[in-house]
């Protein structure tokens, strides 16, 4: 497999890999969202008049806690995930640009070939004579 095809493939690698941190990130920053309201939701349940807060403020309090806490690790991993997207849209970007330039090359070198194989068909009669 030429230099060429290898590196097409790499960029459709990069392009994936992408795509899977970008999945990724949405799923994290889904779960921000649950944790989140689940906070407010438990926030609000403490603060209701007719809550049985009251009577297990403790459990609550600890429920709010791991909330808080699944929210701040979501949000940890998604921004992992970013940091992951924006290094596999690098390596695609230079991946991307050698295949061009794999491409150019391959180009100029065949154009270079017929040239001179033109050249030389040209010449061959002129020295036959």
């Amino acid at each position: 497999m030429d230099r060429r095809k290898r590196l097409a493939r790499l960029v459709i690698l990069q392009q994936r890999l992408k795509e899977l941190h970008e999945v990724r990130r949405a799923a994290h920053l889904r779960d921000v969202a649950a944790a989140s309201a689940e906070v407010d939701m438990l926030l609000e349940r403490l603060e209701a008049p007719d809550s049985l807060s009251a009577l297990f403020p403790a459990l609550y309090h600890e429920r709010i806690a791991r909330a808080i806490a699944r929210r701040e690790e979501s949000l940890r991993k998604a921004d992992a995930e970013s940091a992951g997207i924006a290094a596999a849209d690098a390596r695609a970007a230079v991946a991307d640009r050698a295949r061009r330039e794999a491409v150019r090359s391959h180009e100029r070198s065949t154009e270079e070939k017929a040239i001179l194989d033109m050249l030389e068909s040209r010449r061959k009669p002129d020295g036959m004579a």
